[in-house]
């Protein structure tokens, strides 16, 4: 085992050199500083539909399934696991997050002498890698190459917007777990999620616009700059709503709308706040069971301000969390795909499929994975509406599924 002042210098030497790299650079980088702790790696990044891990060395095109590789199931469940590569070496196939959003894998090869069971070791490289995850992110928005890696399909222009507008599909902190997915990402038009947790109190959001084209790409990146904005501003849910109502009336008149849930919740009391706007309610679980549907009488969906004046309903509604509780918000693309006979996947179908991954304890992100799938192998995956899902978790232990277990003698 390499000294503790080796693997510094390793850590010194990738942030060091990293400061003036490309994407291209990062892994010669994490090549050269390894090496001396007898460190030999490949970084693997997962695709946007979270299928597949393909190596960023493109001169070996390498791509892993994450649900039948000892790759995916460290991806999966964000273990740390021991492996062999194709020349039989010893590898630990070391989960790459960003915070707690999962970007990938890192396949590090061990010293013949190295022990993958060794506490320290797997502590060291789980310190590589997480340093790994934050330098993939912070090299995305100078280059191609990470963007290139990830997309199996091209995107259309409104997803190519949308994606760069969206926040990260998962985030932790001590007393709450986000974790969204948007489907197909290749067909994305006008669905779209928000989040930001600032001084213990987290607002969400769920967007779908009419349409799947370009214009519906813009009427929810207008919405989710609107509703950012006002909350920055310190509105609340009410005068958010207000802000996306006026923005879409001032510049798109006549060509749509959007309906939303927005949600603000207090993480000290779990006094949960929330607004629909013609949007399905969000379900509320707790020990593995559905306790009920958010339903309010909805306001008009956003842009139709005018039609307001006739609705006496605000679309208000609150709810007291308890700990451990998840809160289930969809867009109607998951609950009305179709299969070939016409059947739709349907809440009770969603409902279900959420209990019982949650009974088989996985974390919020791969249950939605998961989910996720199954909705576009319920369309034979030629998917009819964009599909978004969010799964909010308040407990002060869900953020430990998200990180690797390991204990340091």
């Amino acid at each position: 085992m390499p000294s503790d002042s080796a693997w510094y210098q390793a850590l010194s030497e990738i942030i060091n050199a990293s400061h003036v790299a490309t994407a291209d650079d990062l892994v010669p980088i994490l090549e050269s500083a390894c090496a001396p702790v007898g460190i030999r790696l490949k970084l693997y990044l997962c695709d946007l539909s979270q299928r597949t891990l393909h190596c960023t060395d493109a001169t070996e095109n390498e791509q892993l399934t994450v649900d039948a590789t000892i790759a995916g199931r460290a991806f999966r469940l964000t273990e740390i696991l021991p492996g062999r590569d194709a020349q039989g070496a010893g590898v630990l196939w070391v989960p790459v997050l960003d915070g707690t959003e999962r970007l990938g894998v890192a396949a590090m090869r061990l010293p013949a002498d190295a022990d993958p069971d060794d506490p320290a070791l797997r502590e060291r490289c789980w310190t590589v890698a997480g340093l790994i995850g934050h330098l993939v992110v912070a090299k995305l928005p100078y280059g191609d190459l990470f963007h290139r890696v990830r997309r199996t399909a091209p995107l259309t222009v409104a997803s190519e917007l949308l994606w760069q507008l969206l926040p990260p599909q998962t985030f932790a902190c001590r007393e709450l777990v986000v974790a969204a997915t948007m489907e197909r990402y290749d067909q994305v038009g006008g669905d779209g999620f928000d989040y930001a947790v600032d001084d213990k109190r987290a607002y969400l959001a769920v967007f779908d616009s009419t349409g799947h084209d370009l214009a519906a790409g813009l009427l929810t990146s207008s919405v989710l700059a609107a509703t950012r904005n006002a909350r920055r501003a310190g509105a609340d849910l009410p005068r958010i709503a207000a802000s996306a109502d006026a923005v879409l009336s001032e510049h798109h008149p006549g060509t749509g709308f959007t309906t939303a849930v927005l949600a603000e919740l207090d993480l000290s009391t779990g006094a949960l706040s929330y607004l629909l706007a013609g949007h399905p309610p969000p379900v509320l679980l707790r020990r593995g069971s559905v306790v009920k549907s958010l339903a309010v009488a909805p306001r008009v969906p956003l842009g139709l301000s005018k039609l307001r004046r006739g609705s006496a309903a605000s679309g208000a509604g609150v709810e007291q969390l308890e700990p451990g509780d998840r809160l289930l918000l969809h867009t109607d693309g998951v609950t009305e795909a179709r299969d070939h006979n016409g059947t739709e996947f349907g809440i009770d179908r969603l409902v279900d499929l959420t209990e019982r991954h949650e009974a088989a304890g996985l974390p919020a992100p791969e249950t939605l994975r998961r989910i996720t799938h199954a909705v576009l192998d319920h369309q034979s995956g030629n998917l009819q509406d964009d599909a978004t899902l969010m799964l909010v978790e308040w407990s002060t232990g869900a953020a430990n599924s998200l990180l690797p277990h390991h204990d340091v003698s």
